[in-house]
């Protein structure tokens, strides 16, 4: 890899230097072929190895378990850097520290969360995924009202999420993936019993899919039942329609494996798939797997792409 990857710190009073500080630990061979985004007071007692790239001012102190504006505004120092750095062609791609979304918009974050900031530095249509555990789960839509779901299946969108998903799969091994569809409504409609968009809209293109680019996708298939069809071996990856359908099964159970990537753009960005955990920063306590599992996707979505050209 020409390129290192990038670590963003992500807020500096969260869990994410910790977990940085643990993976360069227990992986030194691996750390020459990183770059560390961070406050510099932080960068400095990190084992050796990994490229250290300073933001913020100098003076920063950061405490564990106390946000505030100051450590959200290095937070944002990092994910610029890391974004520019990556335009530049000096990062490969970008994995990215747990942040604050209240924090951050006090700090003048005009963004609803990482993946909108990234596709708009980046460019591209971002589609918001996640693998790393058991389950692998790509969302339609995500940081939208319920309410607003049905407008967005749209053919565009819905192939959109189809074509991330297999992508996802492929990135993780899987040479030919079986992709399964949640349904909007309760029994994925029910023939149109119980709501009538899986019978008019997404099944008839759905068919069309699966007759072309993706032959081992299903129709909608009920949600209740689905994500527990996958664990059992018969879906590679999972499209759901919306947020909490997807992450709700995905958490309970991945919560400390789960990895947030964010497909569509033109670079590779991914994440632990949790949060700041303000409470329990600076105890030492904090799990990396995910954090670990974030490194590894990124790294084969960058190989994937690679490959493609």
């Amino acid at each position: 890899m020409s390129a290192k990857l990038a670590f963003t710190c992500g807020d500096p009073a969260g869990v994410g230097p910790e977990i940085i500080a643990a993976w360069l630990a227990a992986h030194p061979e691996e750390a020459r072929d990183v770059a560390v985004i961070g406050p510099a007071s932080w960068l400095q007692t990190l084992p050796p190895g990994a490229q250290r790239v300073a933001v913020g001012a100098g003076d920063f102190a950061m405490t564990p378990g106390k946000p505030s504006v100051g450590g959200a505004r290095v937070a944002l120092a990092a994910m610029e850097r890391a974004a520019a750095g990556t335009l530049a062609g000096e990062f490969s791609g970008v994995v990215t520290g747990p942040v604050s979304k209240s924090w951050l918009q006090q700090a003048g974050y005009a963004f609803p969360g990482q993946t909108e900031f990234f596709a708009a530095r980046w460019g591209g249509v971002p589609t918001m995924a996640f693998c790393g555990g058991r389950l692998r789960v790509v969302l339609l839509t995500w940081h939208i009202p319920l309410r607003e779901v049905p407008g967005h299946l749209t053919p565009g969108e819905i192939t959109r999420a189809v074509r991330a998903a297999n992508e996802l799969a492929r990135a993780e091994g899987v040479s030919a993936p079986r992709i399964g569809v949640c349904g909007l409504n309760p029994h994925a409609g029910e023939g149109g019993m119980l709501g009538t968009e899986e019978r008019d809209t997404i099944d008839p293109l759905l068919d069309v899919l699966r007759g072309g680019e993706f032959p081992r996708l299903s129709r909608c298939e009920p949600s209740d039942t689905i994500f527990g069809r996958a664990l059992r071996g018969e879906f590679d990856v999972i499209v759901a329609l919306y947020h909490d359908q997807g992450l709700a099964p995905l958490k309970t159970i991945d919560f400390d494996e789960a990895v947030n990537v964010t497909l569509g753009l033109r670079h590779v960005r991914t994440s632990p798939d949790h949060g700041t955990a303000f409470g329990i920063a600076g105890k030492g306590i904090a799990n990396p797997q995910s954090f670990t599992n974030a490194v590894n996707v990124a790294r084969r979505l960058i190989a994937l792409r690679g490959a493609a050209i």
